[in-house]
């Protein structure tokens, strides 16, 4: 399908600045718009709104899992710190890479307990995770019938993803599968093609990863999505035809398959968004490690964020350094994903041996009581359009339309102030965690309220207050009289 079928086309075909043609169309909101024709741009103007989409939407909360050969080394190499992401240690030049080819024949995790993952990751709130089958190293995780650089050749020799994905279908949290394109495994794969010989070799790269996807989603049908990593090199961005080909396959074989931003590049090599600036894939996957400050930086596109605990180690490094995420920092971002209408998601980085780390267990327990509590607040919620108050965040339930007050900040004087839209009022005001608990809105000033907290200023965490607004105020008597001068 071309990006043109995207609109209504309202005019002919103009010349483009150096870009192709140039084709008059309408956006979602019927209001005219100027688009480069492409042929492997955004293929959908607006979201998906079909069931796993809408699915995929209400999560909230994932858990991501960088775990390969990397645990082994943990960050170091014969008596030196590596301070970078500790999955990228094969690329210092202290590692030497036959060294670390040669790991996966220590690759033994006897302390890895898919089920203990699974539960661990249901007590957090994690309604979907993210597992790398594939980092950029080239180590498989699962029996690949593609390369020999695979767990089956390891000292443990038996699939990880497989009963992995079994697990936590069983906990009903829905897996998806990280790929990355780069591979510094295979002969093929080249950052950049300056030669014949680079691109006869990636040709065979090119069918090498092909391969490996469609397998990998034949293996494991219960596959919800794809999460690409290692696709900005120069290399990859030449492979738009062959990109968005294979996309189509993968479609094909799990119909609803959820892919992001990050697979595939547009004629001219923009990935996320095309030429256009149209999002390429369902979801944008650009907020790593950082959140939107506004929901109109989101630009109305859904999205996730993928955090760290640390600054920036997502598999296992022995030795974290520098600030180190609380759980209430964690609730905190995660809290504003949804306000903004976004999904987050915490990384864990078990070790060579299969654990998860104790700080990791720590603040899953920490945030898994939080979420026992206040999960109707995260949970089939999103975006609200009210005015964002210092206390903290407002959600709201997609389905019930009940708004939810997360706040992290307290006012000395214990009153949050809340303004609604004209003609909205608040009918029901109450503690999530106890319902018995009401308040009673003072109105300060028309759509102006301060609702007077009542929980303890010692009680641990943000506290949250369900209101149940009104459609529409009652006049008689209840409407706020402005002072007259």
């Amino acid at each position: 399908m071309k990006s043109i079928l995207r609109g209504a086309v309202l005019a002919v075909t103009l010349t483009g600045a150096g870009l192709g043609s140039v084709i008059a169309q309408k956006a979602p909101d019927n209001t005219p718009r100027t688009s480069i024709a492409l042929e492997h741009g955004s293929h959908r103007l607006g979201k998906r709104t079909d069931e796993m989409m809408q699915t995929w939407r209400n999560y909230g909360l994932g858990q991501f899992i960088h775990w390969g050969l990397y645990a082994i080394p943990g960050g170091h190499w014969e008596g030196k710190y590596y301070g970078g992401a500790a999955e990228w240690i094969r690329s210092w030049k202290d590692m030497p890479n036959e060294a670390y080819d040669e790991l996966y024949k220590e690759f033994d995790p006897q302390n890895f307990d898919p089920r203990a993952w699974a539960k661990q990751a249901k007590s957090l709130g994690a309604k979907y995770m993210i597992i790398t089958t594939k980092h950029h190293d080239g180590f498989c995780l699962w029996p690949s019938e593609y390369t020999d650089y695979d767990v089956t050749n390891s000292p443990y020799g038996k699939d990880i993803i497989g009963p992995l994905v079994e697990a936590y279908d069983a906990e009903g949290i829905d897996v998806y599968l990280y790929f990355s394109v780069m591979d510094w495994n295979h002969l093929g794969y080249r950052s950049k093609l300056e030669t014949e010989e680079d691109r006869e070799a990636y040709e065979g790269f090119k069918e090498f990863t092909r391969n490996q996807l469609l397998e990998l989603l034949d293996l494991y049908p219960t596959t919800k999505g794809l999460w690409f990593d290692g696709t900005w090199d120069a290399a990859w961005k030449e492979q738009a035809a062959f990109a968005d080909k294979l996309e189509t396959e993968m479609r094909e074989k799990i119909p609803g398959l959820i892919i992001g931003s990050r697979f595939r590049p547009d004629d001219y090599g923009n990935r996320h968004f095309d030429s256009n600036g149209d999002l390429m894939g369902d979801y944008e996957q650009g907020w790593e490690r950082k959140l939107p400050e506004t929901f109109e930086d989101t630009k109305g596109n859904d999205w996730d964020c993928v955090m760290t605990v640390p600054e920036n180690q997502w598999g296992y490094h022995s030795d974290w350094r520098g600030h180190v995420k609380t759980s209430f920092e964690l609730i905190e971002m995660l809290v504003k994903s949804v306000s903004l209408n976004g999904n987050f998601v915490m990384n864990f980085g078990p070790d060579g041996q299969g654990s998860i780390r104790e700080e990791e267990t720590k603040l899953a327990a920490e945030i898994g009581d939080w979420m026992d509590v206040n999960h109707e607040a995260i949970y089939g919620c999103g975006y609200l359009d009210w005015k964002k108050q210092d206390w903290g965040y407002y959600t709201k339930n997609r389905e019930t339309g009940k708004v939810y007050m997360v706040v992290f900040n307290r006012p000395l004087n214990g009153a949050l102030r809340v303004k609604t839209p004209s003609k909205i009022g608040l009918e029901k005001v109450y503690s999530l965690k106890e319902p018995s608990v009401t308040y009673e809105p003072e109105e300060v000033h028309k759509d102006e309220y301060f609702i007077h907290l009542k929980e303890s200023k010692t009680s641990k965490g943000p506290v949250v207050i369900v209101i149940e607004p009104t459609k529409e105020k009652q006049q008689e008597g209840t409407e706020y009289q402005k002072a007259k001068t």
